[in-house]
């Protein structure tokens, strides 16, 4: 009769057994993953979590499929790894892809595993990051798979607003599983080797007649210039895990907590002087908004959102006096600063987003209108421009604008005004606010008598002057209660953080409903 293992030596298997599942299925595995210049799943985990936090849950997990020789192919994990560790000390949960493993494809138990992650990090009020890099739907398990895809949706959605939920994309993403990170709150890509599309370039060809590569069909470059999908697009899986940390020290674990402060060594009253030099006074002269908000936040930090996708508008997370705050900004070296579909659309999302995780807003305005033309109209521009308009309306947080020169027409309403609901509206000297530039407006107004003229052009030259003193001088709106100060930009620092202090303990109450309608 056999003597039972020891107590020992069950433990000695375990730890062997745990150190052949953390390798792989085979070294050479290992090596194609490497060669293609990526990370395996653990290696990635390695990097986003703080050293020797991260646990891992179901390693053990197998599937139970057997058709198309799938009895004969159960390995550990099935293909992802799931569990929890620390980012910069605060707890995050996470799954990871192992392309190692059926080449990230998901069946029903790599879905399970997946959704029972997701519960478990919405039940404890922490961040999730999905590190994506699969083959889609696992064929041999058939509608299985397809379920599974629901189910993963269907919490993305759940967990909407409740926590921050972050998609990287390492690898390929095709067909439904494209549909999860569309749905997460930021989406991080790497050139080269992340690819996202809904139907390949074989596909493509087929139907269309049109060749395309995977790059170029559905590369970083596409989805962080055209598309708009990426939110963050990296060189290298290390700087964007990095980055991906850095994001979530900027974030709240939950919707019922607030923002992560920070000690502030930036003086909180440091004066701005250099904004008087930074931003000319006249209206048409362009200036990298960029700079201004390096003046003013703390330390001159900033994490932006969408850098390279509608760049004629910022969107920023940074700090001011210790606190994160959303940061929305005309770009004027971009399309004189208008807003467009895309830039309403993108400024949208941001706003949305601080909204449902209270952090606060600072809107700094500069824009001549929308953007005219067919193609705008044809493109949605009312409907997407909408967008802006809704989320600004609907958000509670703390609103804070400041106009830095120019509020023209429509979108000076739709950036944050005080008439849509903004708390404290500020502007600096050189502002002028008004349904249209002095030029337009004479134009118009004045046309007939223009026309009338023996000098037409200095009748216009002598009715602009008069248009812009009578109407658009520095004092008219704050004179009618539409700003609250004028203020000089040496204090814009000083007057953000202290209006956003103010602000602090802000309640707003919301009508009883069950979802507003807002524009698609």
């Amino acid at each position: 009769m056999s003597t039972p293992p020891t107590a020992h030596e069950r433990v000695a298997e375990l730890t062997a057994l745990r150190e052949r599942i953390q390798q792989g299925p085979s070294p050479e595995a290992t090596a194609a993953q490497h060669a293609k210049g990526k990370l395996t799943a653990h290696e990635r985990l390695a990097l986003l979590f703080d050293k020797g936090t991260f646990t891992e849950v179901e390693a053990w997990r197998r599937h139970t499929a057997t058709s198309f020789g799938m009895a004969d192919k159960r390995p550990y994990s099935d293909g992802v790894i799931t569990g929890w560790g620390l980012v910069h000390g605060r707890r995050v949960f996470a799954y990871a892809h192992d392309f190692r493993v059926f080449g990230g494809a998901l069946g029903q138990a790599h879905a399970e595993k997946i959704h029972k992650i997701m519960d478990m990090a919405v039940s404890a009020g922490t961040p999730l990051v999905g590190l994506c890099d699969g083959a889609g739907a696992r064929i041999q398990e058939g509608v299985s798979a397809l379920a599974g895809y629901g189910g993963i949706f269907q919490r993305n959605v759940r967990n909407s607003g409740v926590i921050p939920q972050i998609s990287v994309i390492l690898g390929p993403c095709a067909g439904g599983a494209a549909y999860s990170p569309a749905l997460t709150d930021f989406v991080f890509m790497v050139r080269g080797t992340s690819q996202m599309f809904i139907t390949g370039p074989d596909v493509v060809k087929a139907v269309t007649g049109e060749s395309i590569t995977q790059e170029g069909l559905g590369g970083a470059e596409v989805h962080g210039t055209l598309s708009g999908v990426a939110s963050f697009v990296h060189d290298a899986e290390e700087s964007c895990l990095e980055d991906v940390r850095y994001l979530l020290s900027l974030l709240p674990s939950n919707n019922r907590e607030l923002p992560p402060t920070a000690l502030c060594h930036d003086p909180v009253t440091r004066r701005t002087d250099r904004l008087l030099d930074l931003v000319p006074a006249s209206p048409s002269l362009p200036y990298d908004v960029r700079e201004v908000l390096a003046e003013i936040v703390d330390d001159g930090e900033y994490m932006e959102i969408h850098e390279l996708w509608a760049t004629n508008v910022i969107c920023a997370l940074a700090r001011l006096g210790g606190q994160v705050v959303g940061i929305i900004a005309n770009q004027p070296i971009k399309l004189a600063g208008v807003l467009d579909s895309s830039s309403a659309e993108k400024a949208a999302r941001f706003v949305q987003f601080c909204d449902a995780f209270g952090i606060p807003l600072v809107t700094l305005v500069d824009v001549p209108g929308f953007l005219p033309g067919i193609a705008q109209e044809h493109d949605g521009v009312i409907r997407r421009g909408a967008k802006l308009l809704y989320a600004y309306c609907n958000a509670t947080v703390p609103r804070v604008q400041l106009i830095l020169r120019k509020a023209y027409g429509g979108a000076y309403i739709v950036m944050d005004s005080r008439s849509i609901g903004t708390d404290v509206s500020l502007a600096w000297p050189v502002n002028e606010i008004a349904v249209m530039g002095a030029e337009g407006a004479a134009s118009i107004v004045f046309r007939r008598e223009i026309a009338a003229s023996d000098d037409p052009e200095a009748t216009r030259d002598q009715r602009i002057k008069e248009y812009r003193e009578e109407l658009m001088h520095p004092y008219y709106a704050a004179e009618r209660g539409l700003v609250d100060d004028i203020i000089d930009p040496a204090e814009t620092r000083a007057r953000l953080i202290d209006a956003l202090e103010a602000l602090r303990t802000k309640h707003a109450p919301v009508p009883q409903r069950k979802h507003g309608n807002q524009p698609q």
